[in-house]
């Protein structure tokens, strides 16, 4: 037993030796091998930022929602994955067609040697549209979500994609968007804002003139995804170097660090000076607000420029979550829409002011500044305009919002069958009832609408 050991260990380590032998290494394989090992890692990294994406949603909305909402980010991860496999990548990156689409590489054909950068892409995809679960939270009708990740992933994305990155008239055109605030962050938001507008808010969100404030079960958990989605983006950002270049990767990682550092530090302020109090939940969207508005120059812009341009997104994040909740009405549980959607526009035209090369801060004028908002008119025209398309079919056919009942009682049940949680109304209850549970709420409601209705002026109730 003790010959058989050592020689178990010399004929594993004498294997790559004998390996190399047969196969010359040169510096150029070893470069490749590196950004490849590099362009997994970060794709790892993109991969877990969708565990902060549940954590954030599931945090920030009521906990008899919390299960549907795992599901949908587990469903969209998969779906995005196989979709952009047999369809999304060939659409995104196959040759293009008049640049405006990909007409070629389904299903990885003629792109086997492109495996690993297919995997990278894959997990921005699947970004793109979790983005809209955040924003649809607690009221869309599962099978509805699914059939809208389908076609986002599938095409409203890679169409996007492909206009920038994949050689398609807007990189023609000199569009910059390193890692995606136009891309993957407007894209999703618009996605999102299209479909809320066609559901409506949560029941009890707005009252009249009102705007009821409806928490989240959890911030600490909301927080905790908020730092993952922070440690991810490390490579969603980085990652989009493509290689592991020593001179380039480096700056990535600080203009990211530094942009969300000032979103955090921007909206907390702010929102300080505006309602007295450092908002937490503002606060914790400012880190976001920060990483979405450095994305797309995350490679072009000095580290003071990375800072000044989180601090700006700290801010135009505080009022934009202000002016949708409650100027324009739009209910989103998680802020998504001004995160993902505000600070993308923002940070797409920041390359504009602060790109060290063309950037009007710098001396070189308009033109490039003029070209990003070309893009994000582009860009929004064509995503609003398809999204709503299919949003209406979806509406019109299967039905898009869940039943009053079903979203009183929450969507764990109505969908699932169960809880993320055991209360003592729960499942694990042997007397448990769903239908009573249901049947509760339903009927709390009609006394809350009683009561505010008893509360209104004499005539206003007679008007009604």
């Amino acid at each position: 037993m003790k010959k058989i050991i050592p020689l178990f260990l010399f004929s594993i380590l004498a294997f790559p030796m004998i390996a190399s032998a047969e196969t010359a290494v040169t510096a150029e394989s070893v470069l490749q091998s590196l950004d490849m090992a590099w362009i997994m890692i970060a794709a790892f990294l993109v991969f877990f930022m969708h565990a902060g994406f549940a954590m954030v949603e599931s945090g920030f909305t009521r906990s008899k929602n919390a299960l549907n909402i795992l599901m949908k980010n587990f469903m969209t991860m998969s779906i995005a994955s196989v979709l952009y496999f047999v369809v999304g990548y060939g659409i995104m990156f196959g040759t293009s067609g008049g640049g405006i689409i990909g007409i070629d590489g389904f299903l990885l054909s003629g792109q086997e040697d492109q495996i690993g950068f297919f995997v990278f892409q894959a997990v921005f995809a699947a970004t793109c549209a979790t983005i809209i679960s955040g924003a649809v939270a607690e009221r869309i009708k599962l099978g509805s979500y699914l059939l809208l990740t389908v076609v986002m992933t599938g095409f409203i994305y890679p169409v996007v994609g492909h206009w920038v990155w994949g050689g398609g008239w807007l990189s023609e055109l000199g569009f910059v968007d390193f890692a995606g605030s136009t891309v993957v962050h407007l894209t999703g938001a618009l996605g999102a804002i299209v479909a809320v507008m066609f559901l409506g808010p949560r029941l009890g969100k707005y009252s009249g003139k009102t705007v009821n404030v409806i928490p989240g079960h959890n911030i600490p958990l909301g927080a905790l995804g908020v730092f993952i989605l922070w440690f991810g983006w490390f490579g969603f950002n980085g990652g989009s170097t493509l290689a592991a270049d020593p001179s380039l990767v480096p700056s990535v990682i600080a203009t990211t660090l530094l942009s969300a550092s000032a979103g955090i530090i921007g909206s907390g302020f702010y929102s300080y000076a505006k309602f007295k109090r450092i908002d937490a939940s503002l606060t914790l969207n400012g880190a976001l607000a920060g990483l979405v508005g450095i994305t797309a120059g995350t490679a072009n812009v000095s580290l003071i420029g990375a800072i000044i341009i989180g601090l700006i997104a700290g801010v135009i994040l505080v009022e934009a979550v202000q002016f949708l909740d409650r100027i324009a009405r739009i209910d989103d549980p998680v802020g998504a829409i001004a995160v993902h959607g505000v600070c993308g526009i923002w940070g797409t035209l920041a390359v504009g002011f602060f790109s060290v090369e063309g950037g009007l801060f710098y001396g070189d004028g308009l033109s490039l500044l003029g070209i990003q908002a070309v893009g994000i008119l582009a860009v929004i025209a064509w995503t609003m305009l398809t999204t709503g398309i299919v949003v209406f079919i979806i509406k019109s056919t299967v039905g898009i919002r869940v039943s009053r009942q079903e979203e009183v009682s929450g969507l764990d049940f109505s969908e699932h069958g169960s809880t993320a949680y055991e209360s003592s109304r729960g499942i694990f209850n042997e007397n448990y009832n769903p239908r009573v549970d249901a049947d509760f709420g339903v009927g709390l409601l009609h006394r809350l609408d009683s009561l505010n209705n008893d509360q209104k002026p004499k005539k206003e109730r007679t008007a009604q």
